[in-house]
């Protein structure tokens, strides 16, 4: 080949290289554009169901907890190895519909179906309620529910005590029993429900979300099955407390005790609660709707108090044992283990006024008050617990309460406010985002795979 024609040659493929050398560039930084460096900030249901979709799209995903276990509210006791009991969310509420039930047929997990028709109510002196009793019950409760429908139809909002306080007239016969017939209704059906106080929740709204059909189911082994099934293949970073979340750069920088994340995109799950206590600074700070949702919406609680017994010393075919107390809202609610699990557990829950005021008690004072309950219904007789676990939601620092609330002036529009992104760099999710099933499990992860749709848009 004379030299003429070489360099010809040689022209032609530096022409070729050149020209692929620039596609392969150029298909690089669309991938670069494309595949996102992406934080998700908490390791519950809402931010490990987000995390698995992007980084199902090829986005680079790192969750940040800061605690040293995932699940947030999701928490799986294994205190007791022959059973795990859950801390936080126990249920999944409604089978029929619900994302979580097809999760768990997924991991082939192991329910117990409980029921709330499997039930006895004891008077306030241990008693099991006569037929007269029952029917007086049943009336106050529907006097109350038509009471809170009819001021649903004025426009004016007002607290749900406030509402239902003309129901007690207190020159009538029957008044202590009326009064503490209507506290055990506002307890058990309403704040044990809402986890916020009857004299905080807001009767226009306190009810606003939706429901799944069938029955309610626990898990065997727990809630963890879920998260953990979640949080597969996913990295993780566990005891990383943010400071900070500077949004108004690119990258946007998460500055937590230990360390900086850089990242073109951040999800923000942290709980009502966290953002209510302003730990976590936003820089710059959030715009005045994002505040006034944060401001404007409640956090409740509901804690609840495991009892084991070396044997049963209650009814075998209930699941629900109620108790209307002298005073309002004290262990009107427990749950019984024996039948679903054949285990002698009983779970007695607290919520709102009373659930917050016993967070500072002892737990040896949680459990005699506990017992002295217990023991007004079956006897002075029955058996010490030989084991507990108790919860104090409203005391942990990386939740400040149980779960979200309608308060008096709150409407479900404030939840779409608050989660409504900002910008194409920071995203909302969690139970307390979601319009229709807040403060469940279900809306948690539900409210996780719309932000990641809106991150993935």
């Amino acid at each position: 080949m004379q030299r003429r024609d070489f360099l010809k040659v040689l022209s032609v493929l530096l022409l070729h290289w050149s020209t692929e050398e620039q596609q392969i560039t150029a298909v690089d930084a669309a991938r670069a554009q494309r595949n996102k460096r992406i934080v998700v900030i908490g390791a519950g249901l809402a931010g490990l169901a987000a995390a698995q979709q992007l980084q199902a799209k090829g986005h680079q995903v790192v969750v940040i907890e800061a605690r040293n276990r995932i699940g947030g509210r999701i928490w799986t006791s294994t205190k007791w190895p022959d059973m795990p009991l859950d801390l936080g969310a126990s249920w999944i509420h409604g089978i029929k519909g619900n994302p979580l039930t097809a999760l768990a047929d997924t991991v082939r997990a192991k329910r117990l179906p409980t029921s709330y028709d499997n039930y006895i109510t004891y008077n306030s002196t241990g008693k099991p309620l006569s037929s007269a009793e029952e029917k007086r019950l049943e009336e106050i409760r529907t006097q109350l529910f038509d009471t809170l429908q009819k001021a649903q139809n004025n426009d004016k909002d007002d607290s749900i005590r406030h509402v239902v306080e003309p129901l007690l007239a207190k020159n009538e016969p029957s008044y202590l029993q009326t009064c503490r017939f209507l506290n055990f209704i506002l307890s058990s059906d309403i704040e044990q429900e809402y986890s916020g106080s009857a004299h905080r929740l807001s009767t226009q709204w306190y009810d606003s979300g939706k429901e799944f059909s069938g029955d309610d189911v626990l898990f065997a082994n727990g809630y963890r099955v879920i998260t953990e099934y979640l949080a597969r293949n996913l990295h993780v970073e566990l005891g990383q407390v943010v400071q900070t979340i500077d949004w108004g750069q690119s990258p946007v920088r998460i500055v937590t005790r230990t360390t900086t994340f850089l990242a073109d995109q951040v999800l923000v799950t942290l709980p009502l609660g966290v953002l209510q206590s302003g730990k976590v600074h936003f820089v710059p700070a959030l715009p005045s709707t994002k505040q006034a949702a944060i401001t404007g919406l409640g956090m409740g609680v509901l804690n609840k108090c495991y009892l084991r017994f070396a044997k049963a010393f209650w009814p075998a075919n209930v699941d629900w044992l109620e108790y209307i107390p002298v005073m309002h809202g004290e262990w009107v609610e427990w749950v019984s283990f024996l039948r679903a699990a054949n285990m002698p557990i009983l779970l007695g829950f607290n919520a709102a006024d009373y659930g917050r005021e016993i967070e500072a008690w002892s737990d040896q004072r949680i459990v005699a008050r506990a017992m002295q309950t217990l023991k007004t219904i079956y006897g002075p007789g029955i058996p010490e617990p030989i084991d507990y676990q108790i919860t104090r939601w409203a005391a942990d620092p990386f939740a400040a309460g149980s779960y979200s609330f309608n308060p008096v002036g709150a409407s479900p529009a404030l939840r779409k406010d608050l989660a409504k992104p900002l910008g194409k760099q920071l995203f909302f999710a969690g139970e307390a985002t979601e319009q229709d099933y807040f403060g469940t499990a279900h809306g948690a992860y539900l409210s996780g795979l719309r932000a990641a749709r809106e991150m993935l848009a």
